[in-house]
C-alpha cells in the first residue's frame, strides 16, 4: 500500500491501441478533486509494459512514467486496452500483476482492458463489467469469468468499468470515499456530469438499427429482446417468445415492428449476427466455432446471412480488421 495514507496512488497500465477517453476520464476528475480541495488527495502514474511510447486507438502517443516491472506502491492499478491487448512478455508481466495483487494493490480494468486482465488469471472467480460490444467475444474466451452488464463492478479487490463515462463514475466513487460527497458533487458539476452511476446501474444498449435504447421500448418488447439475447446459442421460436411476453403472435409481431421497425425474426437474426461479428473481430475462434456459438448448425447459412448484413464474409471482415491493425499500427477498435 501507499506509504502516505492520505494520498491514493493510482497506476494506469496502457496497451497499444488503448482507449484514450478512458485515461482522461480517470485522470481529469482526480485532478479536479485535488484542485478543488487544495490538497493532493490523489496522484497517478501512466505505466507501460516497457518504458517505450504507447500509441492509443486515437493514434496519440503517450510516454509512460515507468515500466510495469518498476511499478511499486500503487493502491490501485488499472489496465487500459482493446480486446486484442496482450503482453509482449506474458510470463514476466503477468507475474508482476499477480505480485502486486498479492501485496494488496487493487487491480482493475477499463473497457477492453478486461481481456488482458482475464488472460492474467486475476479475474478467475471474480465478477467483471463487460461492455456490451465485447460481450460475445469475452464470454467465448473466458466462460469461467462472471460477466456483468453493470457499468461498474467492484468484486473484492477487482474494479472494472465498461466505457469512458463509467470510468468517470468510478473515479467519482473514489473521490466520495476519500473526500466525501460534497467534493464528489462539486467535481461532477465541474464537468457537468449530471448522473453519478453506481454498481447497480446497467449499461444502456442500442436497439438494433433504431435510434432507441432498449430501456425506451415497451415492456413486452424489451422482455422479448432479453429472451432473444439469452438464446443465442440455442435459438428460441418466435411463438414461444410471444407466449412468454403474454401476447398473441399477431400482437407481438405488430408491437415489435412498431417499436423497432423490424419483425421479431429479422431482429433476432441480426442480434445473433452481431454476436457473430464480435467474435469474428475480437476472438480467435474459427468460423465453425462462431457459427455454433450463435445457433447455426453449419457455416454456410451463417456466412450467407453475415454477408447480407455486413457486406462481407466473416473471414473477409476479420482479415480487413487485421490488415488495418498491421498497416496503421493500431489494434481493433477500443471503446
Amino acid at each position: 500500500m501507499n506509504q502516505d495514507e492520505s494520498c491514493l496512488h493510482l497506476g494506469f497500465l496502457i496497451f497499444p491501441g488503448f482507449p484514450m477517453a478512458c485515461l482522461t476520464s480517470a485522470i481529469e476528475p482526480l485532478r479536479a478533486a485535488n484542485e478543488i480541495t487544495g490538497k493532493r488527495a490523489f496522484r497517478w502514474s501512466v505505466v507501460g509494459e516497457t518504458a517505450s511510447r504507447v500509441v492509443s486507438s486515437a493514434e496519440v502517443g503517450f510516454d509512460p512514467d515507468l515500466a510495469l516491472a518498476d511499478a511499486l506502491g500503487f493502491d490501485q492499478l488499472y489496465i487500459l486496452s482493446g480486446p486484442a491487448g496482450r503482453f509482449a512478455n506474458a510470463r514476466g508481466s503477468n507475474a508482476v500483476l499477480r505480485r502486486l495483487a498479492r501485496h494488496g494493490t487493487g487491480i482493475g480494468a477499463f473497457s477492453g482492458g478486461i481481456f488482458p486482465l482475464a488472460r492474467s488469471g486475476l479475474l478467475d472467480g471474480h465478477k467483471t463489467s463487460v461492455h456490451w460490444c465485447y460481450e460475445a467475444a469475452f464470454k467465448a474466451e473466458f466462460p469461467g469469468v462472471i460477466a456483468s452488464e453493470k457499468v461498474i463492478t467492484i468484486d473484492r479487490d477487482r474494479l472494472t468499468a465498461a466505457g469512458a463515462t463509467a470510468v468517470f463514475d468510478l473515479m467519482l466513487r473514489l473521490i466520495d470515499e476519500q473526500l466525501g460527497p460534497e467534493a464528489m458533487t462539486e467535481v461532477a458539476c465541474w464537468f457537468q456530469h449530471p448522473f453519478v452511476r453506481g454498481e447497480e446501474v446497467e449499461q444502456k444498449t442500442p436497439t438494433l438499427r433504431s435510434d432507441r435504447t432498449e430501456d425506451m421500448l415497451p415492456a413486452p418488447v424489451a422482455r422479448a429482446i432479453r429472451l432473444f439475447a439469452e438464446h443465442i446459442e440455442d435459438p428460441i421460436q418466435i411463438a414461444e417468445v410471444a407466449e412468454a411476453v403474454d401476447l398473441s403472435s399477431r400482437q407481438f409481431d405488430r408491437s415489435f415492428k412498431r417499436s423497432t421497425g423490424q419483425s421479431p425474426l429479422k431482429y433476432y437474426r441480426l442480434l445473433r449476427l452481431k454476436k457473430a461479428r464480435q467474435m469474428a473481430l475480437y476472438s480467435n475462434d474459427t468460423i465453425t466455432e462462431i457459427a455454433l456459438a450463435v445457433g447455426y448448425a453449419s457455416t454456410t447459412p451463417l456466412v450467407r446471412h453475415y454477408q447480407q448484413a455486413f457486406g462481407l464474409t466473416p473471414q473477409e471482415d476479420r482479415k480487413q480488421a487485421n490488415q488495418f491493425r498491421v498497416k496503421e499500427n493500431a489494434p481493433l477498435p477500443a471503446v
